[in-house]
């Protein structure tokens, strides 16, 4: 599932998001399940929304070989804060997200919001993300020429 684009929306005050139309669209339950994993992340007060299907593939991509019953202090200490704030949310029949508190109180997100497609997963920002806009629009050929992944080259490679 691709998701692209971006929509303004308001957080009503029952904690609740309507994932709009064009991604409830997308939504095929027996690919994707029928849930969402919604992760607060701070590095720019914002929150993740996964598809549970890609959140599932994903995690065990990430782990792909590395399996351990010990693993290094640093992974444990991150693997046990990160999934420990990941919450799975069903929608209600309308298609809303029943936001957790604690997760909205820890990325400090406003009513107003955008929900922004980016690739795999949904992210919810403040729609003061839009103001800044068409200055992320013009530096985008210069990050993406610093990315190795972008310029369809290996990291390390040039």
């Amino acid at each position: 599932m691709l998701f692209t684009g971006h929509a303004e929306l308001t957080i009503d005050a029952k904690q609740r998001l309507a994932i709009p139309a064009k991604y409830r669209g997308q939504w095929n339950d027996s690919e994707h399940g029928k849930a969402w994993i919604v992760v607060p992340w701070a590095d720019g007060k914002l929150l993740r929304l996964y598809p549970e299907g890609t959140f599932e593939r994903l995690s065990n991509l990430q782990n792909a070989g590395r399996e351990t019953l010990m693993p290094a202090s640093d992974q444990a200490t991150l693997e046990a804060d990160f999934f420990s704030l990941a919450e799975r949310i069903e929608p209600d029949s309308a298609g809303r997200l029943t936001l957790p508190k604690l997760h909205l109180e820890l990325s400090e997100i406003p009513n107003e919001v955008v929900v922004i497609g980016v690739r795999d997963r949904l992210e919810v920002r403040g729609r003061a993300w839009m103001q800044s806009l068409k200055d992320r629009f013009q530096k985008m050929p210069t990050l993406a020429e610093s990315l190795p992944r972008w310029r369809g080259t290996d990291a390390g490679k040039s």
